[in-house]
């Protein structure tokens, strides 16, 4: 399994529409089960993911793994929570 998980760190990661997401730069593993959890893409495309932060996308939402990653689910868009307590900043 090992040989497998590292083969896929640095693969591209696509959605079902066939937008770059980013790469993948490591794999959420439940070691108790041997098995993946999810996985962790860092720099996203600022389209699909405000701010470029990294995420980690579920398993259950990985559609094929080969020479890339394809996405069976992704939101059109992942926004950041602000938090109740932040002021805005006002223009001057």
């Amino acid at each position: 399994m090992l040989g497998e998980i590292s083969e896929i760190i640095g693969l591209q990661v696509y959605t079902q529409n066939g937008v770059f997401l980013g790469n993948v730069n490591n794999l959420v593993v439940d070691v108790d089960n041997g098995s993946v959890d999810g996985i962790f893409v860092g720099e996203t495309n600022p389209l699909l993911v405000e701010g470029s932060r990294a995420v980690s996308v579920p398993y259950r939402w990985v559609q094929s793994v080969g020479d890339i990653v394809v996405l069976r689910y992704f939101p059109k868009r992942v926004a950041t929570k602000r938090s109740a307590t932040a002021t805005p900043v006002a223009e001057q």
